[in-house]
């Protein structure tokens, strides 16, 4: 017979599920245009609510730890790359919410291997949903390059200036392409120089095409020259690259179904077997040689997904 879990271990649970949604839509999920009720209505004294309060005060304690740490756990520049507008002390207190959330939810599913196993999966997942993030939004700068370049040529050949043209391109482009050249022309406007805010764009989105556009701005700068025809010249090679780059992907498809297959049936069928019929996994959940066990075939999956990964990630 199982032992009972007390009453305090789950109102604690469900406490904790509720402030990590709650600080997932206040913290990391709030949008950046909303502009504050002190701007809006300077008369109206501003009264924060007690859950404000107590986020800030967290927010401001991990600020104060991470002093002189950026690259701890994850950075600003990270953030930035996934489109997520929030600080990394933000993402860290969401992180720990969502940890407390998840083993707690995991104690009073099935015991205190669930619980360790939350701990390590909870931030694992959440770093991993930043990567997905960073590469789809990669994915899409990349998709929308050779059009923006097309506008680009266009407005210049129009009579507009560089800066100008990119202003325009920045207003009739969607994001992430309007995000970043609206932040080339605010850079510009303030002082710093238009091929640095055009190399850092490159360097965030790491984006070979653009960093080719930006070199080839510089050497306008220096030697002159028509500078439309030259990007022109630039976007017909973007163009051609990203046909090359679709045609490697769709014949690489198979592989990256094969490999995703391969990596997750083992942890489907572990699970499987654990709502199925928990005595036949109690083995593994109870014991120190199944903690071993657990541990090679661990290390075995990381080392098999790598190799798969290499295998179906070609270069060209």
């Amino acid at each position: 017979m199982e032992p009972e879990i007390p009453a305090s271990i789950a109102v604690l649970g469900v406490a904790a599920i509720f402030a990590a949604v709650i600080l997932l839509f206040t913290v990391v999920l709030k949008p950046g245009n909303v502009i504050p009720l002190s701007r809006r209505r300077p008369d109206v004294p501003v009264a924060s609510s007690r859950l404000t309060v107590l986020t800030d005060s967290a927010v401001g304690a991990i600020n104060k730890q991470l002093k002189g740490k950026d690259d701890f756990i994850i950075s600003r520049e990270k953030l930035e790359r996934a489109g997520l507008k929030t600080q990394p002390a933000n993402f860290l207190l969401m992180m720990g919410a969502g940890t407390l959330a998840g083993s707690v939810f995991g104690f009073l599913l099935g015991g205190f291997f669930f619980a360790v196993l939350m701990i390590a999966v909870v931030p694992a997942g959440m770093l991993g949903f930043l990567t997905v993030l960073e590469s789809k939004r990669r994915s899409r700068f990349d998709e929308q390059l050779p059009d923006t370049l097309q506008m680009l040529t266009g407005s210049m050949r129009a009579g507009h200036s560089l800066l100008r043209a990119i202003d325009a391109s920045a207003r009739e482009s969607d994001a992430p392409m309007s995000e970043e050249l609206a932040r080339i022309v605010n850079e510009t406007r303030i002082g710093r120089d238009l091929n640095a805010s055009m190399t850092d764009v490159a360097a965030r989105t790491r984006s070979e095409d653009f960093a080719w556009i930006s070199q080839a701005i510089e050497i306008h700068r220096e030697v002159g020259g028509d500078l439309a025809e030259v990007l022109d010249h630039v976007g017909e090679t973007i163009r051609d690259r990203n046909q090359i780059r679709r045609q490697v992907k769709a014949l690489s498809a198979e592989g990256k179904m094969s490999a995703a297959v391969l990596m997750g049936l083992p942890v489907v069928l572990f699970f499987a077997l654990i709502f199925i019929n928990a005595q036949y996994a109690k083995t593994f959940t109870s014991t120190v040689p199944g903690f071993l066990m657990l541990g090679a075939a661990a290390i075995m999956l990381t080392a098999g997904g790598f190799w798969l990964s290499r295998l179906i990630k070609p270069k060209f």
